[in-house]
């Protein structure tokens, strides 16, 4: 049996047409949703690279300050080690280790040292004789002539240092011939034995004694002695 068809060509083609266009819609539509999707999404990390990228900026911008701030430190640091360094060779005319070798130098045979301090003071101002001023006024008057003739030096010039030294010996008699040494020394002035004790160790009897020494004023060394005394502190130290 035959089928048919009563539906116009026109029609069908109509339908088709139809059902295509919607299609195309569909996909239109997919494809937009995707593009939009997608522009969404590369907005939002590009608004989160954003945020990062300032707060990179902004711990940048802290290490920069931090490091300017240490700069400035070690600058001041610096700048206060040469003072301090400066100071430190107006309050010590003469180097501790070269007074040290100084006293290694002198010591005796058999000699040893067991201490050695360094104190640095103004000097005592000296008492009233006499036929001196009487009443206040007149010591004023005394004091501003006497600054007056003195030439003007700085406080730290003014420093007189002494020294205590504490050692070991076998008798007096080497006691007696390092304080004769040091007494000789270019270095040192009023050498003076504070005491001397006897000490035993096991059966072995030995003298521990102290003594107080100053340095004496105006004191300048050269290059030369410097080395000349290092040279000696060495050898003394190996032959001990």
């Amino acid at each position: 049996m035959l089928n048919i068809n009563f539906v116009p060509d026109d029609y069908v083609q109509s339908n088709e047409s139809r059902r295509t266009n919607w299609m195309c819609l569909i996909l239109f539509a997919v494809v937009m949703v995707g593009l939009g999707g997608s522009f969404v999404t590369i907005k939002i990390r590009q608004r989160g690279c954003r945020a990062k990228e300032e707060l990179v900026n902004a711990r940048m911008a802290q290490i920069q300050e931090a490091i300017k701030q240490f700069e400035e430190l070690q600058t001041k640091r610096k700048t206060m080690m040469k003072a301090a360094l400066t100071t430190a060779e107006l309050l010590e005319p003469v180097p501790r280790s070269i007074l040290l070798a100084s006293f290694t130098n002198n010591l005796p045979p058999g000699v040893s040292l067991l201490k050695l301090t360094l104190i640095q003071k103004e000097p005592a101002q000296s008492g009233q004789s006499a036929g001196g001023p009487t009443n206040k006024y007149q010591a004023a008057q005394a004091e501003k002539a006497a600054a007056a003739a003195q030439p003007k030096m700085s406080r730290e010039k003014l420093l007189e240092t002494y020294m205590e030294i504490s050692g070991m010996a076998p008798s007096d008699l080497q006691v007696a011939a390092y304080i004769e040494r040091l007494s000789n020394s270019s270095l040192l002035d009023n050498v003076a034995l504070v005491e001397s004790k006897e000490y035993k160790i096991e059966d072995t009897t030995f003298r521990q004694f102290k003594l107080t020494a100053m340095l004496k004023a105006d004191v300048h060394l050269t290059k030369e002695d410097i080395g000349t005394i290092k040279m000696c502190a060495e050898k003394s130290v190996y032959n001990f």
